[in-house]
């Protein structure tokens, strides 16, 4: 949908019809909720009669059907502050390390550093295994929004600027059942009708979710899908480079590069040990400060608080080995450095600065095709997330897939047709709202330089119309447990 303002909504809705034979279970279980109650009541005991299989019913049906005789495990969903989770630390990174899908952001070496700026009002719906009550099967990062002024509050999925992804955590063991009780949760307790998942990538999860919102009848809307840089080298990872990259561009790159080591000494360097991610960190930090992000003030060298925070998270992952940060140096002195993050098999280019200064050597170019040559070396890698923006002029270029995100809302509730059907009005209006007042923005606003401070790569080196859609290849059936 558009206005007349250019802005633009992209929304998608899909209502599931309850099955019919989950009518006839829920209508079963409520008789045998009430013949259980009156016979508790007269002091009889009801026996059992025969054995059902619920492992999408809600907690009052599984409560129902354990105490009408029928053999049922519960898993156990408890709501707690991002804080309290510090307690929880090595059953959370255990889950993290056997996710069906990594989210390095949703780490608790991550989180927790990013919660004291971002997530002070935000929690975590934590899922317990029913057969281990110790084992964390699934973590969904969330906070109550009015996202309106008025009208319904809304449970929004916990993203932030610095963490560009919104996909939960559950054991790809136990996929089915975190998801399972985190709706039955999530329909039957106080909480808002609607959730919004922000920046949800198309993937096992996604698909794992809307199976089980179809098994209970939920509705679900999709807004602003959108793709964004990624790697899938699959097995062409010698030649990837060279086909993304045209010889006559990595000719001129390479020119650019030897007329500066004519003058100096050029080196490329990554730091991976703790004290060299910390030298390399003030080098990054000093290089955005001195950048477009510095002049507008939102570099992280001018927010202490975003500055203590981004330290912080490096320094959790850096022990596990989930921190590099390479660097483009002209006599020691870095003029590009770039931040990466791993969880599993997945790598985040978290974050990019340059010298503006080198601009005609096109560092932010240098530093990528080197960075990207060096991930492609490792076989371990699967995938590289790029974090950029859409239709991003450079990073596009050399990195040809394509990951597909979107945000959703949903409705666990099949009874929540119309408070859903108010949410998602207001979402649409919201968003309506909000393009409008960019494209305002943007037309007041001189035009700047692209993201990365250099030309784009020429026309003849783009990936054609964006490069292939790629959706991450879902988990084998077995898995999703």
């Amino acid at each position: 949908m558009s206005s007349s303002s250019g802005a633009r909504v992209n929304a998608k809705a899909e209502t599931f019809p309850v099955p019919l034979r989950d009518r006839m279970l829920a209508r079963d279980l409520e008789r045998r909720r009430v013949q259980f109650a009156i016979g508790r009541e007269n002091g009889t005991q009801m026996a059992p009669q025969h054995t059902l299989a619920l492992p999408g019913a809600a907690p009052y049906e599984r409560a129902v059907a354990t105490a009408a005789g029928v053999s049922a495990q519960k898993e156990r969903v408890q709501w707690l502050p991002l804080a309290a989770l510090k307690s929880h630390v090595s059953t959370w990174q255990a889950l993290a390390d056997n996710a069906l899908e990594p989210n390095v952001f949703y780490e608790p070496g991550f989180a927790l550093a990013a919660a004291e700026v971002f997530g002070r009002d935000a929690g975590a719906f934590t899922v317990w295994a029913a057969d281990e009550p110790r084992r964390l099967i699934g973590l969904f990062p969330a906070r109550t929004e009015r996202r309106y002024g008025f009208g319904p509050r809304v449970l929004v999925g916990w993203t932030h600027p610095y963490a560009p992804l919104g996909l939960p955590l559950v054991d790809r063991t136990a996929a089915t059942a975190a998801i399972g009780a985190w709706l039955d949760h999530l329909a039957d307790a106080d909480l808002p009708r609607a959730m919004l998942l922000p920046l949800l990538p198309e993937g096992a999860f996604a698909d794992a979710l809307r199976a089980a919102l179809a098994r209970r009848g939920g509705q679900s809307t999709a807004y602003d899908e959108h793709r964004r840089a990624l790697i899938v080298p699959g097995p062409h990872r010698a030649d990837y480079l060279a086909n993304a990259v045209g010889k006559k561009v990595r000719k001129e790159l390479a020119r650019k590069l030897r007329r500066v080591g004519d003058q100096a000494q050029v080196a490329f360097t990554v730091a991976t040990a703790p004290d060299e991610v910390h030298a390399a960190l003030d080098e990054f930090f000093a290089l955005e400060a001195a950048g477009w992000k510095g002049r507008r003030g939102t570099a992280a060298d001018r927010l202490p608080a975003v500055r203590a925070f981004m330290r912080q998270a490096a320094e959790n992952l850096v022990p596990a080995g989930k921190v590099r940060i390479d660097r483009l140096t002209v006599d020691g002195r870095a003029i590009a450095a770039t931040l990466v993050l791993r969880s599993g098999d997945t790598v985040w280019g978290w974050k990019t600065a340059y010298d503006e200064d080198y601009a005609r050597t096109s560092p932010g170019v240098q530093i990528m095709c080197w960075l990207t040559e060096a991930l492609l070396a490792d076989p371990s890698i699967a995938r590289v997330d790029s974090c950029a923006a859409p239709d991003h002029p450079m990073i596009d270029h050399l990195w040809r897939e394509r990951l597909v995100l979107g945000d959703l809302m949903f409705t666990a509730d099949p009874r929540a047709s119309s408070e859903f059907a108010l949410a998602t009005r207001l979402e649409t209006m919201r968003r309506r709202l909000i393009g409008t007042a960019k494209v305002v923005r943007n037309r007041l606003r001189r035009k700047k330089p692209s993201a990365n401070g250099e030309s784009p790569l020429p026309a003849t080196e783009r990936a054609g119309n964006g490069g292939p859609r790629h959706r991450p290849t879902p988990a084998p059936a077995a898995s999703v447990g």
